[in-house]
């Protein structure tokens, strides 16, 4: 063998392997490739969104937003002056139930500050928490008259048993003040409107008793306008 025979033969070899080499190279890259391809595949955001319920989570999240904003919205609803009769006077109606009540922090209340019944209408009032009585403001009862003249005086006793309740019926159109005896100082004051009674023949509408605490008069005074203003009689 000659040495360019030689020569062209081991050439040939070298040139053989490199494309072997080459070829096992392509495979195993290739090979590679696809084996990783496929857990990139599996934790590709739309599979993980699909398996974990990411947008039914999200809806979820969506509606317990909605349900919280309705109970806000009542809970403002429920709270609020309303609840306690400055929300105005209602109707004129047969009957009329007013609560009497002792808030958690301490206040008193007759809820609503204003009733409103037909002339012969019954006002019920009801013990809802605390010890308190409906009186009227009634010379009767050691008090001014700030009820239609000729009407005579009730009083309810104190009421300590929740629940439990007083009724009066109230025969003579007109506006009646009333109190709660132990409560009056801190306003626990309350009116019947009965019917639909001349406002500038009314005792109880006149300026408060002088003789009275500031908290009573401001409470009567207020009581006067919302009176004033159910039965169309502004301020002169």
């Amino acid at each position: 063998m000659t040495n360019r025979e030689h020569y062209t033969r081991r050439r040939v070899v070298q040139l053989s392997s490199a494309a072997a080499a080459v070829g096992l190279a392509g495979c195993s890259s290739g090979s590679t490739g696809e084996s990783g391809s496929e857990p990139t595949d599996t934790s590709d955001g739309e599979n993980h969104s699909d398996t974990s319920g990411g947008e039914d989570h999200s809806d979820e999240d969506d509606s317990h937003d909605e349900a919280g904003d309705e109970q806000s919205g009542d809970g403002h609803d429920d709270g609020g002056h309303g609840d306690d009769g400055h929300g105005g006077v209602g109707d004129m109606t047969p009957t009329a139930g007013v609560e009497m009540v002792t808030t958690d922090d301490g206040g008193t209340h007759f809820e609503p500050h204003v009733a409103r019944v037909e002339t012969g209408g019954t006002v019920t009032w009801t013990l809802g928490s605390g010890s308190h009585n409906a009186a009227a403001y009634h010379p009767g009862n050691d008090q001014p008259r700030l009820v239609p003249e000729g009407t005579e005086a009730w009083d309810s006793g104190m009421l300590s048993e929740d629940g439990a309740t007083f009724e009066h019926t109230f025969e003579t159109e007109g506006v009646y003040h009333y109190y709660c005896a132990p409560h009056e100082a801190g306003g626990m004051i309350g009116s019947v409107i009965v019917g639909e009674p001349d406002a500038h023949e009314q005792p109880a509408l006149d300026d408060p008793p002088a003789d009275k605490p500031d908290a009573v008069r401001e409470k009567i005074t207020e009581l006067n306008d919302m009176c004033n203003e159910a039965l169309g009689h502004g301020h002169d």
